[in-house]
C-alpha cells in the first residue's frame, strides 16, 4: 500500500519557487518509501533529486518506485545530518530545496517485524537503521530505572515515567522483553486506569520515547537542521514536518536564529538584514479533512524558511 505524504501540497507550494529554474537540485532527506520524492520529480521535471535515509530497506523500496526517474535521482545510505557530505559527494556546492519529514515512516510502521509499533506484535527492535545500534529490547532489559524513566519522560513527555520504569525492572526479573505486545501489555498496566481511558493508546508516548532515544533522533536532528541552512543556495527554500514538540522547537530554534538580526533594539547601528527569511510565522498544521484521511497527519507541525542572502557556505 503507497501512503499519502502528509501536507504534500502545501510543502510542493513552498518549494516550487526554488525549483523551478533549469537543474536546480533538491533534497529528500528522510527518504521513506519515496513519497515526497515522487511527487517532487513528477511536479518538477528540471531537478535533480538527492534522497537520503538511515534505513537499507527505504532505500530499496524507493529504488523501485523511483525507478521511472532514473537519471534524475541519486540515493544514499546515510543519516541526514551527514547531508553537507552527501551531496559534495555527489558533485555539488549548495542545494536550491529541501524537505524533512520527521519520525518514524508509514512503511517502517507497516512492517510489523520492526518493532516499531504498539499495536502490533513483533520482536523489539525499533532501529531505523538495522545494521546498527542497539535495540529496544537490549534498552528495557538492560537499563537502570532511573535512565528508563529519564527517556519516559524527556522524550515522550510520559507524566508516569517513573511508574513505567519500575514497572519494567520488576517484569524483567520474571522474563526478559523480546516482544512489543507484552512490553505495551505492562506499560498499559503501569498507568491508572482513569488515565487509560483517555489520549488514545497507553503505550504510544513510552514508545515513541524508545524509538526517538534508540535512534538519537533529537542529538542528529540538532545537529542537520543548521547543516541543513548552511548549505541552501541564494533564494533556496527548506520545509520541515515534525510530529513531536521536541523536534519542533528545535526547528523554530534554528529557523529563528538565523533569521533575526543580532543588533539589539535601540542602538544607533543600522541592523543587517538576516541571510534568512520565515515562511510561516507558526507552525502549520494539516486540515480536519486531511487528517481524516491521513491519520499519520494528525500532529504534523510544518515550518518553512527561505535563504535570501548570500551564497551556500
Amino acid at each position: 500500500m503507497l501512503h499519502q505524504p502528509v501536507l504534500l501540497e502545501r510543502s510542493l507550494a513552498l518549494l516550487s519557487p526554488a525549483l523551478t529554474k533549469n537543474n536546480a537540485l533538491v533534497v529528500d532527506a528522510t527518504l521513506g518509501a519515496g513519497g515526497h520524492s515522487y511527487e517532487l520529480l513528477s511536479h518538477f521535471p528540471n531537478i535533480h533529486l538527492i534522497g537520503i535515509d538511515r534505513d537499507l530497506t527505504a532505500i530499496d523500496h524507493a529504488k523501485t518506485r523511483l525507478a521511472k526517474f532514473d537519471g534524475r535521482i541519486t540515493l544514499v545510505h546515510a543519516i541526514y545530518d551527514q547531508m553537507p557530505q552527501v551531496i559534495a559527494a555527489a558533485g555539488y556546492n549548495g542545494v536550491d530545496g529541501i524537505l524533512f519529514d520527521l519520525g518514524v515512516s508509514s512503511m517502517q510502521l507497516d512492517e510489523s517485524e520492526r518493532g516499531f509499533a504498539y499495536a502490533q506484535d513483533a520482536p523489539l527492535d525499533m532501529r531505523m537503521d538495522s545494521t546498527d545500534g542497539v535495540t529496544a529490547a537490549e534498552v528495557v532489559n538492560t537499563f537502570g530505572g532511573k535512565e528508563l524513566a529519564r527517556i519516559f519522560r524527556e522524550y515522550g513527555e510520559e507524566r508516569f515515567a517513573s511508574r513505567i520504569a519500575d514497572r519494567i525492572i520488576k517484569e524483567r526479573e520474571i522474563e526478559l522483553f523480546t516482544n512489543s505486545s507484552r512490553l505495551a501489555e505492562v506499560i498499559r498496566e503501569s498507568i491508572p486506569a482513569a488515565t487509560r481511558r483517555t489520549g488514545g493508546h497507553p503505550a504510544k508516548r513510552s514508545f515513541q520515547a524508545l524509538r526517538i532515544f534508540i535512534n538519537d533522533e533529537i542529538s542528529i536532528l540538532e545537529r542537520a537542521i543548521p547543516a541543513a541552512l548552511n548549505i541552501l543556495n541564494q533564494n533556496g527554500r527548506m520545509v520541515v514536518l515534525s510530529y513531536h514538540s521536541l523536534e519542533d522547537r528545535i526547528v523554530k530554534r534554528s529557523f529563528t536564529a538565523v533569521s533575526t538580526t543580532s543588533v539589539p533594539h535601540g542602538l544607533p547601528i543600522e541592523p543587517t538584514p538576516a541571510d534568512y527569511r520565515l515562511l510561516t510565522r507558526q507552525s502549520e498544521s494539516a486540515s480536519e479533512q486531511e487528517i481524516s484521511e491521513n491519520p499519520r497527519a494528525t500532529s504534523v507541525r510544518l515550518r518553512a524558511i527561505e535563504k535570501v542572502g548570500g551564497v551556500a557556505a
